[in-house]
C-alpha cells in the first residue's frame, strides 16, 4: 500500500522546516501539479542514486540541470546524506524539502513498492523499531559493511580503528555508551554523533536551533513527561504526532504515548543539548514559575516569602507594647530582666556550642570511607551525578571553575554539569558560550524573575537534572578529586534515611590577610567540629552553602530550596530533619575563596545572618508544632544554633555598656543594674568570647592549620565585624528581605596558601 499524500498540517510542518533551513519547499504529489510549489520528478535524474541509498536516507533526486542535481529530502539537517549524495553522484547537489509521505511515495513509484514489513507502517525509516546505541556491538568490524556505530564512523572517515578501540576499552571500564565516550574524548562532535545515529537507526534529523514547535503538539504530552523522556512534540496532523528525540524511545514508551495521544508517532533525531535548549525555550515560563512557587504552593508555612506570619506580627507587636509599658512603669526592673534574659541566652548558646565542638575534638563523627572502598568501586555501577553551579557576574572565575570540576575523579560521561546563569547576566553568559567547554557542561539560562536568588536558580536547574545525586558547587570551588566517589560509597553504607551528605568547606587563600585568617579559623571550627557535633547528636544540621550532596528524588519531593530565603542551605537542613530525613557529614573538603575584602565580607556575612534570622522566623511560626515534629532535644538545639544568631546583635550592646562602665564608672549604669546583675552579665560576655576564641583555636588545630591558631586569639575583633554585618542584615529584613547581597569572587589574586599539616591521628582534647 502506498503512503498517503501529505495532509496540510504536515505540509505546514515541512514548509516551516524548509524556512528554518533556508531551503526551497516543494510538493511532489502529482495531484497538486497546478500549484506553484509542485515539482515533477524526472525519472532519469531519480535513478542517479540507488534505491538502497534513497530509502536509507529518505532522499530522491528529482531533477538535473546546469551540472547540479536537485535532491528532495525531508531532513534538511542531515549533513551525512548531503555528503553521501554529492560523493555518489559526483556532481554538485542542491537540496529542497518535501513532505516525507510524498517523498516516500515518489521513491516507491521510482523503484518498487514497500516490501512486507517495511515502510511507515512496518517499521523502517522514521519508525521506532530496531536497536539503540547502547546495543551497538562492542568491536569494530569490516567498515565495508557498516551496520554498527563504530563501523559507520570508520566507514565515513570520522574516526579510526585505533580511536574506536580505545573508546571501546573506556566503554567497558565505565559502562557508558560508546557515542558518549567518543564525544567526551573529543574524537567526534555531538552533531557528528547524532548524524551517524540517524543513519544507523534510519531516523531523520531535525535542527531545533530556531524551531518553534506547534502549540497544539506541545499540549499533547505533559511537560514533565516530555522532560523525562527528553523529547519535544514539534508538530501534529490528523494521524501523526511528530517528536524530536535525543534517544530512540523504547517500545513500552511508544505504546504508552500512542495510547495517551491516540496518534501514530514519527520520530526525528536531535542532539540532547538542542532538546534541552528547546525545552528551556518553550517551557522557560513554566520552569521559572515552578522554581519560585513550588515550595510556596505545596508547603506555604515553610516558605520565607513573608518575613512574619500574621500570628507573629500580633505576637511581636504585643510583646513590644508590653515591654514599653513595663519600661515606663518599672524601668529598672524591666531593663534588669531583659539584660538577665539576654545574658542567660548568651551563656546557653556559648556553652551548647562549646559542648558540641569539645565532644567532636579528636573524634571522627563523619561517615568513614576508606581508600580500599574507593579502590573497589566498579565505575560501570556509578550513577549519573548532577552538579549545579549557580553563577552571577562570574566570568573571571570560569577557567578556575572548569579546572576544579575537571579534576574530579569520576567518569565524565556520567557527569551532568549545569551552569546556572541569570538571563540579564551579560557578562557570564557570553563568556560561557565563547568557551570550548567539555560536553558534560551545559549552560542553563534562568529567565529574569523575582526573587533573583541562588536558590531560585538551583530550583530551575534541578528541573532538568539527570543525576541520581545532585550537588551544589560555587563558582570558585575546588572539591577533593575523590569527593563524588566518596559520596556514592557513603550513601550506599549510610542509614536509608540519609538524604543529604555535607562535605567540609575551607579556604585555599587562608593566609592572604588577617581577614582570611579569621575566616579560615571560623570555618575550621564550624565544619570540622560544630557540624560533626550536631551530626553526632542527631539534631538538625544547618547545611553549608555548597558541597551538600542530595538524593535527587527526595530533594524534589521536599520542593527543594526556598527561593525567598537567602540562606536556603540552612533552611533546607532544618526542613530535611522535620521531614524525617537525616543529614550526615563526610571527611572530604571543598576549598573556596575566603573573602579578602572587608566590604565584600560584610555584604556576604550580612546576607548569611539575615538568612539565619529568616530561617528561625519561618520555623517558629508555630512553635508547638515544631516541637512535636522534631522533639525537645532538636527543638532546643534549633533555638541555640539557628536562634543563636541573635547574639551577634547583642554583642555591641553588652560591649558598649561594659566599656562605658569600666572607663567612666557612669552612675546611670550602676543605677540601672545592681552589681550582681552587671558583673554576671559581664562575666557571661567574657565567657562567651573566651569559648569562641578557644573553639576557633581548636578548629584550626583539628584542621591542621597550626600557624593560624594564634590569629584565633583575636576572635573578639572578628566578632565586632560580625556584629556590624548582623545589624546590617537585621535591618535589611524590614525593607529588602529577599535581596541577595552579591559576593564578588576572584579577589584572591592567585593567592595559594600552604596545605594544612596532617598528623597520624586527630588531635585529642
Amino acid at each position: 500500500m502506498n503512503p498517503p499524500s501529505a495532509t496540510e498540517p504536515s505540509r505546514r510542518f515541512y514548509r516551516q522546516l524548509a524556512t528554518h533551513a533556508g531551503l526551497e519547499f516543494v510538493v511532489l504529489d502529482p495531484a497538486d501539479s497546478g500549484t506553484p510549489e509542485h515539482r515533477a520528478v524526472n525519472p532519469l535524474a531519480a535513478r542517479m542514486l540507488s534505491e538502497q541509498i534513497c530509502r536509507h536516507f529518505t532522499i530522491l533526486p528529482i531533477s538535473y540541470a546546469g551540472g547540479t542535481v536537485t535532491i528532495a529530502t525531508s531532513t534538511p539537517a542531515d549533513d551525512v546524506a548531503r555528503d553521501v549524495a554529492q560523493s555518489l553522484t559526483g556532481r554538485d547537489v542542491a537540496f529542497v524539502v518535501a513532505p516525507e509521505e510524498e517523498l516516500q511515495r515518489a521513491i516507491d513509484e521510482t523503484f518498487v513498492q514497500w516490501p512486507a514489513g517495511m515502510g511507515p507502517e512496518g517499521g523502517a525509516a522514521g519508525s521506532w523499531e530496531g536497536s539503540t546505541e547502547a546495543d551497538a556491538d562492542t568491536r569494530v568490524t569490516d567498515p565495508a559493511f557498516p551496520t554498527r556505530l563504530g563501523d559507520l564512523l570508520v566507514a565515513r572517515g570520522i574516526a579510526t580503528d585505533e580511536q574506536i578501540a580505545g573508546a571501546l576499552a573506556e566503554q567497558a571500564r565505565t559502562g557508558s555508551r560508546l557515542g558518549e565516550v567518543l564525544v567526551h574524548s573529543g574524537i567526534i562532535t555531538e552533531p557528528e554523533l547524532v548524524a551517524i545515529l540517524a543513519e544507523q537507526f534510519q531516523l531523520p534529523l531535525v535542527d531545533l536551533s530556531e524551531y518553534d514547535p506547534d502549540p497544539a503538539a506541545l499540549a499533547l504530552i505533559p511537560e514533565p513527561l516530555a522532560r523525562h523522556l527528553r523529547c519535544v512534540p514539534i508538530a501534529v496532523d490528523d494521524t501523526t504526532l511528530y517528536l524530536a528525540v535525543a534517544d530512540v524511545l523504547d517500545d513500552d514508551t511508544v505504546s504508552a504515548l500512542r495510547e495517551h495521544t491516540h496518534l501514530e508517532l514519527r520520530g526525528f533525531l536531535a542532539s540532547r543539548n538542542s532538546i534541552d535548549e528547546l525545552l528551556q525555550r518553550v517551557n522557560g515560563g513554566e520552569y521559572v514559575s515552578v522554581a519560585k512557587s513550588e515550595l510556596l504552593e505545596r508547603f506555604p508555612e515553610e516558605c520565607a516569602n513573608r518575613v512574619l506570619s500574621s500570628a507573629q506580627k500580633v505576637f511581636f507587636i504585643a510583646l513590644a507594647v508590653v515591654i514599653v509599658v513595663l519600661a515606663v512603669i518599672f524601668p529598672k526592673v524591666t531593663i534588669i530582666t531583659l539584660i538577665g534574659l539576654a545574658s542567660i541566652f548568651y551563656l546557653a548558646t556559648s556553652l551548647y556550642k562549646f559542648v558540641l565542638t569539645y565532644n567532636a575534638l579528636g573524634h571522627t563523627y563523619e561517615i568513614d570511607v576508606t581508600q580500599e572502598e574507593l579502590d573497589a568501586i566498579d565505575e560501570r555501577d556509578l550513577p549519573v551525578y548532577t552538579i549545579l553551579v549557580p553563577l552571577y557576574r562570574e566570568a573571571a572565575v570560569l577557567p578556575r571553575l572548569v579546572d576544579g570540576i575537571g579534576g574530579l575523579d569520576y567518569p565524565k560521561t556520567k557527569l551532568d554539569v549545569r551552569l546556572l546563569c541569570e538571563e540579564d547576566d551579560d557578562e557570564t553568559v557570553p563568556a560561557i558560550r565563547a568557551m570550548n567547554l567539555p560536553p558534560h557542561f551545559k549552560l542553563v539560562v534562568v529567565p529574569d524573575a523575582q526573587p533573583k536568588t541562588k536558590p531560585k536558580a538551583c530550583n530551575y536547574g534541578l528541573l532538568q537534572a539527570d543525576g541520581k545525586y545532585v550537588v551544589i558547587f560555587d563558582a570558585e570551588d575546588r572539591p577533593d578529586p575523590d569527593q563524588l566517589k566518596k559520596i556514592v560509597v557513603a550513601f550506599d553504607k549510610a542509614d536509608p534515611r540519609v538524604t543529604c551528605i555535607q562535605a567540609k568547606l575551607n579556604y585555599f587563600n587562608s593566609d592572604q590577610n588577617l581577614l582570611t585568617r579569621w575566616f579560615t579559623t571560623e570555618y575550621s571550627m564550624h565544619f570540622d567540629l560544630l557540624l560533626p557535633g550536631l551530626d553526632a547528636q542527631g539534631v538538625p544540621i544547618p547545611l553549608g552553602g555548597t558541597s551538600n550532596h542530595f538524593v535527587t528524588d527526595r530533594l524534589i519531593d521536599l520542593a527543594a530550596w526556598d527561593p525567598f530565603n537567602v540562606t536556603e542551605d540552612a533552611d533546607l537542613g532544618i526542613r530535611l530533619h522535620k521531614a524525617g530525613f537525616k543529614t550526615a557529614m563526610i571527611d572530604s573538603t571543598t576549598l573556596e575563596e575566603a573573602n579578602s575584602d572587608l566590604n565584600n565580607w560584610i555584604r556576604q556575612r550580612s546576607r548569611w545572618i539575615k538568612g539565619y534570622i529568616q530561617t528561625w522566623l519561618v520555623h517558629m511560626r508555630n512553635p508547638p508544632r515544631l516541637l512535636r515534629q522534631i522533639g525537645l532535644k532538636s527543638f532546643i538545639s534549633f533555638q541555640l544554633v539557628v536562634g543563636g544568631t541573635f547574639i551577634f546583635l547583642l554583642n555591641p550592646i553588652f560591649w558598649a555598656l561594659t566599656t562605658v562602665f569600666f572607663f567612666t564608672e557612669a552612675g546611670f549604669i550602676q543605677e540601672l543594674f545592681p552589681s550582681f546583675v552587671f558583673y554576671a552579665a559581664a562575666f557571661m560576655l567574657f565567657i562567651g568570647n573566651f569559648v569562641f576564641m578557644y573553639l576557633n583555636v581548636a578548629g584550626s588545630v583539628q584542621r591542621g592549620y597550626f600557624d593560624l591558631a594564634k590569629y584565633a586569639l583575636l576572635s573578639p575583633l572578628y566578632w565586632g565585624l560580625m556584629s556590624i554585618a548582623a545589624w546590617k542584615g537585621f535591618l535589611q529584613l524590614f525593607y529588602r528581605p529577599f535581596y541577595w547581597e552579591k559576593t564578588v569572587h576572584g579577589l584572591d589574586a592567585g593567592h595559594e596558601s600552604p596545605a594544612p599539616v596532617t598528623t597520624s591521628a586527630p588531635p585529642t582534647r
